[in-house]
Protein backbone atom coordinates (compact mmCIF):
# COMPACT_ATOMS: atom_id res chain seq x y z
CA UNK A 1 0.00 0.00 0.00
CA UNK A 2 2.91 2.79 0.77
CA UNK A 3 5.19 1.32 -1.76
CA UNK A 4 2.18 1.58 -4.43
CA UNK A 5 1.27 4.96 -3.14
CA UNK A 6 4.96 5.72 -3.25
CA UNK A 7 5.09 4.81 -6.82
CA UNK A 8 1.55 7.18 -7.66
CA UNK A 9 3.43 9.80 -6.65
CA UNK A 10 6.30 9.40 -9.21
CA UNK A 11 8.90 8.01 -6.78
CA UNK A 12 10.99 5.37 -8.64
CA UNK A 13 13.70 2.64 -7.46
CA UNK A 14 16.16 4.42 -8.92
CA UNK A 15 15.49 7.40 -6.99
CA UNK A 16 15.19 5.40 -3.96
CA UNK A 17 19.04 4.00 -4.76
CA UNK A 18 20.57 7.49 -5.49
CA UNK A 19 19.02 8.37 -2.55
CA UNK A 20 20.98 5.53 -0.34
CA UNK A 21 24.11 6.01 -1.78
CA UNK A 22 23.84 9.87 -1.35
CA UNK A 23 23.16 8.77 2.55
CA UNK A 24 26.41 6.92 2.53
CA UNK A 25 28.01 10.26 1.04
CA UNK A 26 26.54 12.15 3.71
CA UNK A 27 27.14 9.78 6.44
CA UNK A 28 30.97 10.26 6.54
CA UNK A 29 30.71 13.75 5.80
CA UNK A 30 28.41 14.22 9.09
CA UNK A 31 31.40 12.03 10.71
CA UNK A 32 34.19 14.19 9.54
CA UNK A 33 32.23 17.36 9.89
CA UNK A 34 31.74 16.36 13.63
CA UNK A 35 35.18 15.53 14.39
CA UNK A 36 36.37 18.93 12.92
CA UNK A 37 33.56 21.37 13.76
CA UNK A 38 32.98 20.10 17.32
CA UNK A 39 36.24 19.98 18.36
CA UNK A 40 35.53 19.23 22.35
CA UNK A 41 33.22 16.65 21.90
CA UNK A 42 35.94 13.33 20.39
CA UNK A 43 35.56 10.98 18.46
CA UNK A 44 32.73 8.93 20.06
CA UNK A 45 30.27 11.91 19.69
CA UNK A 46 31.38 11.97 15.62
CA UNK A 47 31.14 8.03 15.58
CA UNK A 48 27.20 8.67 16.91
CA UNK A 49 26.49 11.03 14.01
CA UNK A 50 27.56 9.16 11.23
CA UNK A 51 25.95 6.08 12.97
CA UNK A 52 22.94 8.20 13.27
CA UNK A 53 22.96 8.99 9.35
CA UNK A 54 24.26 5.22 8.23
CA UNK A 55 21.55 3.96 9.31
CA UNK A 56 19.71 5.94 6.31
CA UNK A 57 20.79 3.79 3.58
CA UNK A 58 19.78 0.31 4.44
CA UNK A 59 16.42 1.93 4.45
CA UNK A 60 16.36 3.49 0.98
CA UNK A 61 18.04 0.38 -0.09
CA UNK A 62 14.58 -2.06 0.96
CA UNK A 63 12.43 0.86 -0.26
CA UNK A 64 14.56 0.79 -3.78
CA UNK A 65 13.92 -3.22 -3.85
CA UNK A 66 10.07 -3.10 -2.64
CA UNK A 67 9.89 -0.62 -5.77
CA UNK A 68 11.92 -2.55 -7.96
CA UNK A 69 9.44 -5.36 -7.06
CA UNK A 70 6.22 -3.51 -7.78
CA UNK A 71 7.72 -1.95 -10.85
CA UNK A 72 8.46 -5.56 -12.08
CA UNK A 73 4.86 -6.76 -11.46
CA UNK A 74 3.15 -3.45 -12.50
CA UNK A 75 5.27 -3.19 -15.72
CA UNK A 76 6.86 -0.31 -15.29
CA UNK A 77 10.27 -0.95 -14.73
CA UNK A 78 12.46 0.90 -16.68
CA UNK A 79 15.49 -0.40 -18.08
CA UNK A 80 16.96 -2.36 -21.25
CA UNK A 81 17.75 -5.95 -21.29
CA UNK A 82 20.64 -7.49 -23.22
CA UNK A 83 20.15 -10.97 -24.74
CA UNK A 84 23.10 -13.27 -23.72
CA UNK A 85 25.49 -14.16 -25.83
CA UNK A 86 26.53 -17.96 -26.74
CA UNK A 87 30.02 -18.74 -26.00
CA UNK A 88 32.01 -19.85 -28.85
Amino acid sequence: MIIEKMHDMGIRSEHAYMAAFASIGLSVASWAGSLKMEPGTGLARADRWGLFVGEWAPTFFGLGLALSHYEQQDGTLTGTVHPLREAG
